[in-house]
C-alpha cells in the first residue's frame, strides 16, 4: 500500500480487507459490527444498449461510511498530501477448470476478487458528505482529488479501471497517463515472471498473449504461481524497502509510526495483515515440508467432491493444502519452505505493548511460527521469548 506526496499525479492504494467485501462482511472489526447493510448492485442506465452495475450500501448510514473511510485511510497512513488521482486497487485472478481458483483470489476477501471492495471504497471516498466529516476528523482531502477503482489480475498483470464513464473530464488526462503507466508496469511484471512460467520473453506482445491464454486453458495445471516462495511482510514506509530487489517474495504494508501515537493501527496490523500473511505462509510451508499429509497431491488426478473439497483419484480422504503443481514446476520445487519474517518499523516497547494484550497473536511469535524484527532508526532487533536481540546489519 503506497501513499504518494502531492507533487505526484496519482497514488495507488491496494484495498483487500479495509472495506467489507461481498458476500463476506470482513472489514475493520469495529465497522463490521456496526454495519449491517448488505452490499447490492444498483443498475444505472448508460446508453441504449448497455447498463452499469454499481455496488452500493443503500441503507448504510453516513456514520458507517465515514467510519469505513477513516479507518481505511488511517490504517494505510494516507491522511495527507493526497494526489489528484488515487487508484483503489483490489486483486483477483482467472483460470479455467481449476478447483483451486479461489486460492488465487484475495484470501482476506474469502477467496473472492477485490473489485467490489475497491469500487465501494472509491465511491465512499468521493462522497462529499463523507469528505466533509473526514475534514472535521483531521483528514483533509483536496477538492480536486478523485478516487477511482481498479482490479489487478494477478494472472495477466492487467489492471481494469471501473466506472470510467463517471470519471469527470477534469481528470481524463490523469487517467490516461495512469493507464499508460499501468500497462508499462504490467509488461515489466510479465517479463519478470516469464522464466518461471516457461515462456519466451523476446516479444512483449507474444508474451502477453501467452500469459493471458493460460487463464483460458482447461488443461493448464499452473495458470500462475500465486504466492509461491513468499518469505516476509514488511510494515514500514515504502522508502525503507524501495531500493531493495525483493523478487516478489515480500508483502508490503505502508505504515508510519509517527502517525500512530495510540498504537491503534499497529494493533490492527498485528491482528489482521500479519495473521493473514502467516496463514498464507504456513499453507505453503506445510504443503512443502510434508506434502503427503498437508498437501493435496497431484492436481491432474483430483475429483471435486460436493463442491467442498477434492479427492486424489477415485477414493480416499478429502485432501488439504496445496497441490504439488502449486509448489513444483515439474523439475524442481519453486517454494523454499521458511516461516514468515515480519519486519515492523516500530519501537520494541510499542510492539510489546500490543502483544501483551493479544495472546493469540503473541503465541505465533513465542512458538516460532513467525519471526519478528523491530526497526528503530538504523538499528534492528529480533524478538525471542526471553527478549530482543540486536541484529548486525551490513
Amino acid at each position: 500500500m503506497t501513499a504518494t506526496f502531492r507533487p505526484c499525479r496519482f497514488t495507488q492504494l491496494c484495498f483487500c480487507r479495509l472495506f467489507p467485501c461481498s458476500p463476506l462482511l470482513w472489514g475493520l472489526p469495529a465497522v463490521s459490527n456496526r454495519l449491517k447493510a448488505p452490499v447490492v448492485f444498483a443498475v444505472v442506465a448508460a446508453g441504449v444498449s448497455s447498463v452499469i452495475a454499481v455496488p452500493a450500501f443503500p441503507s448504510a448510514t453516513l456514520e458507517s461510511r465515514v467510519a469505513m473511510a477513516e479507518g481505511a485511510l488511517r490504517n494505510t497512513s494516507l491522511t495527507k498530501n493526497f494526489s489528484r488521482l488515487v487508484l483503489v486497487c483490489g486483486h483477483g485472478s482467472h483460470s479455467a477448470n481449476n478447483p483451486y481458483a479461489s486460492s488465487l483470489d484475495c484470501g482476506a476477501c474469502g477467496g473472492h476478487a477485490g473489485d467490489v471492495n475497491a469500487r465501494l471504497a472509491a465511491a465512499t471516498l468521493n462522497d462529499p458528505e463523507v469528505r466533509k466529516t473526514l475534514m472535521a476528523k483531521g483528514i483533509p482531502i483536496p477538492e480536486d482529488t478523485l478516487f477511482i477503482a481498479g482490479l489487478h489480475d494477478t494472472l495477466s498483470d492487467d489492471v481494469t479501471i471501473f466506472d470510467q464513464r463517471q470519471i469527470p473530464a477534469s481528470h481524463a488526462e490523469d487517467v490516461s497517463l495512469l493507464k499508460k503507466a499501468l500497462a508499462k508496469a504490467g509488461a515489466a511484471a510479465r517479463q519478470e515472471r516469464a522464466v518461471a512460467l516457461g515462456l519466451t520473453v523476446d516479444d512483449p506482445e507474444r508474451l502477453a498473449s501467452g500469459v493471458r491464454a493460460r487463464g483460458r486453458d482447461i488443461s493448464q495445471v499452473r495458470p500462475e504461481w500465486g504466492l509461491v516462495n513468499n518469505a516476509a511482510l514488511v510494515v514500514a514506509p515504502r522508502s525503507r524497502s524501495a531500493a531493495l530487489k525483493l523478487e516478489g517474495r515480500v508483502f508490503l504494508h505502508d505504515y508510519d509510526p509517527e502517525d500512530d501515537p495510540d498504537l491503534k493501527v499497529l494493533t490492527l496490523i498485528l491482528c489482521a495483515p500479519v495473521v493473514v500473511a502467516s496463514w498464507i505462509n504456513l499453507q505453503y510451508y506445510a504443503s512443502r515440508v510434508d506434502p503427503l499429509h498437508y498437501g493435496s497431491g497431484d492436481k491432474a488426478l483430483h475429483h471435486v467432491v460436493g463442491g467442498i473439497g477434492v479427492m486424489e483419484g477415485n477414493g480416499g480422504d478429502l485432501k488439504t493444502g496445496l497441490p504439488i503443481q502449486s509448489i513444483h514446476d515439474g523439475g524442481r520445487f519453486l517454494h523454499e519452505p521458511r516461516r514468515l519474517t515480519v519486519v515492523i518499523d516500530a519501537r520494541r516497547i510499542s510492539i510489546d505493548r500490543v502483544l501483551a494484550q493479544q495472546d493469540a497473536v503473541r503465541q505465533l511469535f513465542d512458538h516460532g511460527w513467525i519471526h519478528l524484527v523491530s526497526l528503530e532508526g538504523k538499528n534492528a532487533y529480533r524478538r525471542h521469548q526471553d527478549g530482543w536481540i540486536k541484529i548486525k546489519l551490513n
